[in-house]
């Protein structure tokens, strides 16, 4: 069993139980509940109701590579490319959107504001006690930013450590514990507010290395291009003898079991064919190292 620490920073503060911000021009501010109840009616039957009504309303969080709006204000991303995909060969061709707080996400699909959560939300035991989850539909290995050659001849946490560099992390994400783990000294590690501050402090010289998903770096060098950057090739963490995938997906009210399994059915066929995989998301990051691992599953991820 592969339990991940989610790749994303802490995000129970006072701005989870923020409100919800509609898209512009979308159809995002009703909801489907059951009169006197307040509670989704007929998850039983949504995927039937979708179809018939020709489009699903996803909630997303504004954050790039995973789910955001480009220059146009249309969805784009891994994860709505992906679920334009699916929900397409579902019959379902529109997917109508709101821009949420990562931390509202949850509530707001339990609330019946949307039908599906479309922002690469990694898959943990403590969010699996709420909603349910789609099978993986990427993993996101952790990858090293270094300045460009690589002078210090750097591969993963562990050369870090052996080398005596500083390695620069986001404030209380996970990679944090992995450098420790990997035995890099907490004297070595640099805690940095946001990812451009890592680009910013490893071109200065202030770091030698930024540890963060491969994803995350290679989005964040393609919005600096001409920095004296590069990203070396990904690697799976280990702490206490596991590896941290750190997988993430769609995400459903519980009730909504026909709907997610016809969903995986559809997912599985891409994440089966990496070229295609590849072929629909590697504008956003995303390679054949990203796709999941068939022995990769959900229900095994969300045991405590």
């Amino acid at each position: 069993m592969t339990v991940p620490l989610s790749r994303r920073r802490l995000l129970t503060s006072a701005a989870a139980l923020g409100g919800l911000l509609t898209v512009s021009g979308s159809l995002t501010a009703c909801s489907r509940t059951e009169v006197g109840t307040g509670a989704p009616p007929g998850d039983a039957d949504l995927l039937a109701e979708l179809r018939k009504e020709g489009h699903v309303r996803v909630g997303f969080a504004g954050e790039a590579p995973y789910g955001f709006q480009d220059g146009s204000a249309a969805l784009a991303g891994e994860a709505p490319t992906l679920h334009r995909e699916i929900f397409t060969a579902l019959g379902i061709r529109e997917l109508r959107p709101t821009l949420t707080e990562f931390g509202a996400l949850i509530p707001g699909l339990l609330a019946g504001r949307f039908d599906v959560v479309s922002a690469g939300m990694a898959i943990t035991p403590e969010r699996c006690a709420k909603v349910i989850f789609s099978e993986p539909e990427f993993v996101s290995p952790t990858a090293l930013m270094v300045r460009k050659g690589n002078p210090k001849g750097l591969a993963d946490l562990r050369s870090c450590a052996a080398k005596g560099v500083r390695v620069g992390v986001l404030t209380a994400a996970v990679e944090a514990s992995y450098a420790k783990e990997a035995g890099v000294p907490d004297g070595s590690v640099v805690a940095l507010a946001k990812q451009q501050d890592g680009l910013d402090a490893l071109v200065a010289g202030r770091i030698d290395a930024f540890a963060l998903t491969g994803i995350s770096l290679r989005w964040l060098a393609r919005t600096n291009q001409g920095a004296a950057v590069e990203v070396l090739d990904p690697f799976v963490p280990v702490v206490k003898g596991v590896k941290q995938y750190s997988p993430g997906g769609a995400v459903f009210r519980p009730g909504a079991t026909a709907l997610r399994d016809a969903f995986d059915t559809e997912l599985a066929k891409i994440t089966g064919d990496p070229a295609r995989y590849v072929r629909l998301i590697g504008k956003y990051g995303f390679t054949k190292g990203e796709v999941p691992p068939r022995t990769l599953r959900t229900a095994d991820l969300c045991k405590a």
